[in-house]
């Protein structure tokens, strides 16, 4: 896609700081940095988000953030990693070309908060919604 950073990224038309790249992938550090070392890893192609990327890219990009990881614990001391992907904006995904965010974790120190909490303004049914995801699969 001509007007996508990402794909200038890929292309090499922007440069970046450059962590990994083979024939399919490339990863490089995030500008945000939201912790030392907060890599970006993308297919070369161009793929909006999660829901349209071939099984097979899907698997290589994965791959590559594995690695990625592994060797930010080794070289940064990381002590976890945060693997994020947000599809549609919805979602908080503000580029439209599929990434994974591979994000080192360095304990509280690192002031980053990741929150799950419980649904609590509705109860939800969760047979029926197995059931129902269940269908279209």
């Amino acid at each position: 896609m001509d007007d996508c950073i990402f794909c200038k990224i890929a292309r090499g038309e922007i440069p970046c700081y450059k962590v990994y790249e083979d024939d399919d992938v490339l990863a490089f550090l995030d500008l945000s940095q939201t912790t030392k070392g907060h890599t970006l890893v993308i297919p070369k192609n161009h793929y909006d988000n999660f829901l349209f990327v071939p099984k097979d890219i899907v698997s290589k990009v994965f791959g590559a953030a594995q690695k990625i990881a592994q060797a930010q614990v080794a070289s940064l001391g990381a002590e976890g990693i945060n693997i994020l992907n947000n599809t549609n904006s919805v979602a908080g995904q503000t580029v439209m070309h599929f990434h994974v965010h591979v994000i080192p974790r360095y304990g509280e120190a690192d002031k980053l908060k990741i929150e799950f909490m419980s649904n609590k303004i509705e109860k939800i049914n969760l047979p029926a919604v197995a059931e129902e995801i269940s269908k279209k699969l």
